[in-house]
């Protein structure tokens, strides 16, 4: 999984150097949220943003306090899934970009971090991968 995380992350800034965006920097807060939600939606089996439980990726983040006291912050989150070649780092970050919400967040000037969460398996099926990036900033 870490290859993956690895690929995702330089796939992504390989895509927002192409618009002259600074590269996202990898969280441990962010990734560990999203390693949560990714894994949380395959052993769960249901694909969405909000968890089962009702919270949101921002209470989520905001929970593993990755913002600091008293600041300003922005946050965003992509999640999918694919099997076969689909699962790969690829074929997601493809994906992402020729969706217009996803690509929105990958190619934001205001986020400076991300984290990466790859569960295998996939909410349908059992067979593949599932991703969430979360994306953020803070001051």
């Amino acid at each position: 999984m870490r290859e993956a995380r690895n690929a995702t992350l330089c796939l992504l800034n390989r895509v927002r150097a192409a618009d002259r965006l600074p590269p996202l920097r990898f969280n441990a807060k962010l990734t560990r949220v999203a390693g949560q939600h990714s894994r949380d939606m395959v052993r769960k089996r249901y694909f969405a943003h909000d968890s089962l439980n009702g919270r949101s990726p921002f209470a989520r983040i905001l929970a593993a306090h990755y913002v600091p006291h008293h600041s300003s912050w922005w946050l965003g989150e992509n999640i999918g899934w694919g099997s076969g070649g689909l699962a790969q780092p690829i074929a997601m970050v493809r994906a992402w970009m020729h969706s217009p919400p996803h690509r929105a967040n990958i190619l934001s000037r205001r986020f400076r971090d991300i984290g990466i969460g790859i569960a295998a398996g996939a909410p349908v099926g059992g067979r593949g991968a599932t991703y969430t990036t979360d994306f953020g900033s803070h001051s």
